[in-house]
């Protein structure tokens, strides 16, 4: 099975590097592309077209 395309979205860069640690620890999740703000997170998602923001 495919693992799940994901974007994290938070202000907080440490905040992001610990949810892509628990989440990729599954083996099923992949964190595709990194968001900061509201607009960036959308600008990736029409880039990468992920399952999960």
């Amino acid at each position: 099975m495919a693992p799940i395309r994901v974007i994290l979205a938070d202000d907080h860069a440490v905040v992001r590097k610990g949810i892509r640690q628990v989440l990729e620890e599954t083996g099923d999740i992949q964190v595709v592309a990194e968001a900061g703000d509201g607009e960036e997170a959308l600008a990736l998602v029409a880039e990468h077209r992920p399952e999960v923001l």
